[in-house]
C-alpha cells in the first residue's frame, strides 16, 4: 500500500485523543524534545534517544512503540533505510522530521518509504490524526490475516493444553513467592503497575497482551522535562538563551569583545559558551536514561526475570509452552503474505523450533527467511514428540551464553 503525505492538511477540527500512543523519538536537539514531549503532554507518551543505536537497541526488545519520530539530520535518515530493509521491524510507522517542510523533503521521504514527514515544530499537518491512522491500519491488517488463519483450523490439542496447564501451573505455584517478592519490590520502588503489557499477535492471528513484570517508570517522560529544565535553565548562572544569542558572557558584553576566543570546527566561538554548551550535552546524555529503569527494574531486566509473568498468559491460553514467537504488531504485519502468514497456523511459544535449532547447528545469526520457515514447519507438523524434543533442547540452551 503507497501512502501520499498529509503534512500540509489539518482538519478544521480535531477531536481530543483518550488514547495514548507511545512514541519513540529521535533527535540530539534536546530542546525539541522537550517542545515535542509538552505540545503532545495529553496523547503521545514518549521515549526519548539522542542515537540511532538506541533506539535499534529499544526495537531488538520489542519496545512497544506505535511510531518512530526521527529527525533527519539526528541519524533518522539512517535508521529509516535499516528499519525498511529488516523483516523484523519494517512495518513499524515512521514519521521523519525535518527543520522546515519542502517539496524536496517530502520526496526524500517518500522515496524512502516514510509514512509521513513533518517540520520539527509540527506547526502543519495533524501528527494525531495520522497515528490514529496506523493503528488503524495495523487492525484492519490484523483482521484480515485472521479470517485467512481461522479457516485452517488453528485449536490447540487437548494434549498440548494439558502439558501447558500442569507444567506452568506448577511453576507458577513454585514460584509464588518469587513473585509476590518482586511485585513487593516494584511497589516500593516506584509508583505504577506491578506488571506491564504489549500487545504481540499469536496463533491464528490473535491479538493478546503479553505480560511483564515493570521495569520503567511510568512517569518517566515528566521526569526528563524537570531535569531538563533545571540544566538548561538553572544550572549556570549564566542563562543559556543569553549566552547563545550574544556569544558574549557577561564579562565579556561589558567591553563588548570576546576575552577567551577559541577556533572550534573552523569557527571563531567564546570559550565559555563553548564549555557550556558541551556541559549541557553531557549532563542530558548522562541522564538521558535515567529517569526510565527502575532501580529494581535494571536487575530484573538482567536477571530475566521480568519475563516470569508469560507463565500467566500460558494458563490463560494466549500461548503455549512451545511453538512460534509471538511477535509485535509491526512485525506481525510483515508476515501476511501468502509464504508466510501461515506460521500463525501454530501455536504460539515461550520456546520454539527455530531456537532450539539455531542452538543445534551452533548458528550465531539466522536469517529471518530461515526463521519463518521453520516456524512454518512448526505450524504443519507439531505433535506431543516434537514438542518433548524441543522441551528437553530447549534447558541446555538456557545455560548457553545468549538468550533464546
Amino acid at each position: 500500500m503507497e501512502l501520499t503525505m498529509t503534512s500540509q492538511t489539518t482538519p478544521a477540527e480535531a477531536k481530543p485523543y483518550i488514547a495514548q500512543f507511545r512514541v519513540i523519538y529521535l533527535n540530539v536537539d534536546f530542546e525539541h524534545y522537550i517542545y515535542f514531549s509538552e505540545k503532545f503532554a495529553e496523547s503521545l507518551q514518549v521515549e526519548y534517544f539522542g542515537t540511532k543505536e538506541g533506539v535499534l537497541e529499544a526495537l531488538e526488545e520489542n519496545f512497544p512503540a506505535d511510531v518512530i519520530v526521527a529527525h533527519a539530520t539526528s541519524g533518522g535518515l539512517e535508521l529509516l533505510d535499516i528499519v525498511r530493509g529488516s523483516t523484523g521491524y519494517g512495518n513499524i510507522p515512521f514519521v521523519l522530521m525535518v527543520d522546515r517542510l519542502s517539496q524536496d523533503a517530502i520526496d526524500m521521504a517518500r522515496n524512502k518509504h516514510a509514512d509521513d514527514i513533518f517540520s520539527v515544530k509540527f506547526e502543519e499537518g495533524d501528527l494525531l490524526t495520522r497515528i490514529k491512522y496506523f493503528k488503524k491500519r495495523q487492525w484492519y491488517v490484523a483482521n484480515k490475516a485472521s479470517q485467512i488463519i481461522g479457516s485452517q483450523g488453528t485449536k490447540t490439542p487437548l494434549w498440548k493444553r494439558a502439558i501447558d496447564v500442569i507444567t506452568t501451573g506448577g511453576a507458577v505455584l513454585l514460584l509464588s513467592p518469587v513473585f509476590i517478592l518482586v511485585a513487593i519490590l516494584i511497589r516500593l520502588d516506584s509508583k505504577g503497575p506491578v506488571f506491564y503489557k504489549s500487545k504481540r499477535v499469536g496463533s491464528g492471528y490473535k491479538i493478546f497482551d503479553l505480560y511483564k513484570f515493570r521495569t520503567m517508570r511510568t512517569d518517566a517522560d515528566q521526569q526528563m522535562r524537570k531535569m531538563a529544565a533545571l540544566n538548561m535553565y538553572n544550572k549556570n548562572t549564566e542563562p543559556a538563551q543569553e549566552i547563545e544569542a550574544t556569544g558574549l558572557c557577561a564579562e565579556c558584553q561589558a567591553g563588548n569583545k570576546c576575552k577567551n576566543l577559541l577556533f572550534h570546527d573552523g569557527k571563531e566561538i567564546c570559550e565559555k559558551l563553548y564549555h557550556f554548551q558541551k556541559d549541557q550535552k553531557a549532563a542530558f546524555m548522562k541522564f538521558q536514561n535515567d529517569p526510565r529503569i527502575t532501580r529494581i527494574g535494571g536487575f530484573l531486566r538482567n536477571s530475566s526475570l521480568d519475563e516470569l509473568p508469560q507463565l500467566i498468559n500460558i494458563l490463560k491460553g494466549d500461548m503455549s509452552l512451545v511453538g512460534n514467537r509471538p511477535l509485535p504488531l509491526y512485525e506481525a504485519e510483515k508476515m501476511t503474505t501468502d509464504d508466510k502468514i501461515f506460521r500463525f497456523a501454530g501455536p504460539a511459544g515461550l520456546t520454539g523450533l527455530w531456537q532450539v535449532t539455531k542452538r543445534g547447528k551452533g548458528k550465531a545469526d539466522m536469517s529471518e527467511e530461515e526463521r519463518t520457515q521453520l516456524d512454518i514447519t512448526y505450524a504443519k507438523e507439531f505433535s506431543f514428540k516434537m514438542d518433548m524434543q524441543i522441551i528437553l533442547k530447549t534447558f541446555p540452551a538456557l545455560l548457553q551464553s545468549e538468550n533464546v
